[in-house]
Formats: structure tokens, sequence, C-alpha cells
């Protein structure tokens, strides 16, 4: 397995560099930073701007392949350069990465867990009301929009908080501003505040896999090898779990790593409307703020995620099937 690992991750650092050089390309050729200090009020002296601009490197008089030789050579150094704001990039990337792994990971692995079990079970009681009440449920998650089922999740912890008298389920920051106790106490409370917000994500993740594992779970169902474990003795749950999930699983696992990046489109609302200071709000403000850098950063961000889901992926796919190896 470790040749193939290898030829996996140098095909991924190529494409992470060309994602990240033609984000930072189309970003560069298509935000305007000199607009960002025009709307100020008052609107700062030409020379002013231009100097401001230059010592950012995002001045637009300057031509675009100097610019780009000048970002591609810190990036090179570990330096993605300053913000509009005239703040590191890094370090404010370093800051709010983690806020957006936390939901990312946590809302895409148990989705995918919830996902798969429903979908497993979806098939092997096909057409029986346990069938139809998750297809039911899966097709409506899907045909809600993120932010309206956050919204409604929202709405609900508030109930749920005034039927029980007490905030048993925080939904907005990370924590609980001036929260006094020790270490317990504060890893409770950061548990309190992601369930609501990881709940907004790990729906939608769950409805897409267990269609995707029904489907799957149908197509081996009546498989010869499995005739064969039954044939030998093996009881139908065993001989399903052991050889047909097996086998319904390689999809799911290429499935898995690219839902990775979808759900950074998801993960925007999510954050915003939670009040999660994450990766998501930050590309919103930064193109808002005609932000090059900050916009390169996410893209770079974004690759990264997809591409570290697609090492996983080959992983597992390689572990349920063998034939991948060589």
């Amino acid at each position: 397995m470790g040749p193939f690992l290898l030829r996996r991750i140098v095909n991924y650092l190529v494409l992470i560099s060309l994602a990240t050089c033609l984000g930072y390309l189309l970003a560069a050729s298509s935000l305007s930073p000199r607009e960002y200090f025009a709307q100020r009020q008052p609107p700062p002296p030409v020379a002013s701007v231009n100097a401001t601009l230059n010592q950012l490197n995002l001045n637009d008089k300057t031509p675009l392949e100097d610019r780009f030789g000048h970002w591609a050579e810190g990036v090179l150094t570990g330096d993605l350069g300053k913000t509009i704001d005239d703040t590191s990039v890094s370090a404010e990337m370093g800051r709010r990465i983690g806020v957006t792994l936390r939901l990312v990971l946590v809302g895409t692995l148990t989705g995918a867990l919830v996902g798969v079990a429903l979908g497993f079970v979806s098939a092997i009681r096909q057409y029986r009301p346990s069938d139809h009440a998750i297809t039911f449920l899966s097709f409506l998650v899907l045909s809600t929009p993120v932010f309206l089922l956050a919204v409604l999740l929202k709405i609900g912890t508030v109930k749920i908080n005034q039927a029980a008298g007490t905030t048993l389920l925080p939904y907005t920051n990370e924590t609980t501003p001036g929260l006094a106790g020790g270490w317990f106490r504060h890893l409770v409370d950061r548990g309190q505040h992601l369930v609501v917000p990881t709940l907004s994500l790990m729906l939608g993740q769950a409805a897409l896999f267990s269609r995707y594992q029904r489907s799957a779970m149908l197509d081996v169902l009546g498989a010869d090898y499995i005739r064969t474990a039954r044939a030998t003795g093996m009881r139908r749950g065993p001989a399903l779990v052991k050889h047909g999930l097996r086998t319904a699983l390689i999809p799911m696992a290429t499935l898995f790593a690219y839902q990775m990046g979808l759900l950074l489109t998801g993960v925007t609302f999510t954050e915003k409307i939670f009040g999660w200071h994450g990766m998501g709000e930050w590309f919103v403000d930064s193109i808002g703020r005609q932000d090059v850098n900050s916009v390169a950063a996410m893209v770079l961000f974004t690759a990264v995620l997809v591409l570290i889901a697609g090492l996983l992926s080959d992983i597992a796919h390689a572990l349920l099937d063998p034939r991948v190896r060589v």
C-alpha cells in the first residue's frame, strides 16, 4: 500500500498547487481592493491608498504576474500575505481553521455513519414501513436548504430550552462568555454549543448518504457471494454485514471525500447563523472587503481539506478493495 499512497500524495500536492494558484489569479483579477478604500468616509488620498496597496501587494496598477510572483514566493516560505486590514493572513487562518474543522469533521463523520446505517436498514427492509419512513424523511431533509434547516433548528432549540426552564442547548457562539469553573465545565460547555450547529450539517449528510447506501446495498443483496455465504450456513444478518456492507461501502468512500468540500458551502450559512467565527464566515466577509489574499487562503484551505478527505477515501478504498493497491 505504501507506493500506492505515495503516488496519490504526489498527485494531491500537484492539484493543491494548481488550485491555489488559480484561486489567487481569479481573486486578484476579479476583486478590487482599491474599491474597499474608496468606500471609506472620508475617502483617503489616492497617494495613501497606493502606498497601502503596494505594502499589501494588492495594487491593481502593478502587473498581475508581479503580484502573483511576490505572493507565490511568500507562500513557499509559509507566508500567505496580509489581509486588507494589514494583519497576517496566516495568523487569522490559524485562529479560524479549528472552528470550521470542528464543525465540518464532526458533521461529516456523524452524518456518514448515520446515513450508512439508515441506508443499510432501508435496503434490507425494502418497501416496508421503515423503508418508506426513512425515504420520506431523507427527501424532506434534502429538499430543505441548509440555512432554512439551521433556522428551524434554532427555533426548535428555543422551544426546548423554554420547556426545560433552563438553557440545555446553547445555540450561539462556541462558548458561554464569562463561564466560570474548571476545564471539565468548559469542555461540557463547548460540547453543548456544538450540538445544534453540528445537527444542521449532519442531517443533510445523513439524508444524502442514506440514499446512496440504500442503492448500493440493493445492488449486492442478490449477489452470488451473498448466496454462497448463506449456503455455507451463515445467517442472513452476518452475511449481509460481512460481505454485502463491505462491498457497498466502496463507492461511499469516494462520496465521503467530495462531500467534505461541498460541506464548506453549508458551513458558511451555519457559521453565520450560529455566530461561529470560522473559515466560512471569513470567506464571505473577505469577498465583501475585496480581500484577495484572504480569498486565496480560503481556496488553499478548501483544496487541502478536500484532498485530505480524498486521501482518507483512497486508504478506505484500498482497505475495502485490494485490487486498487496495484
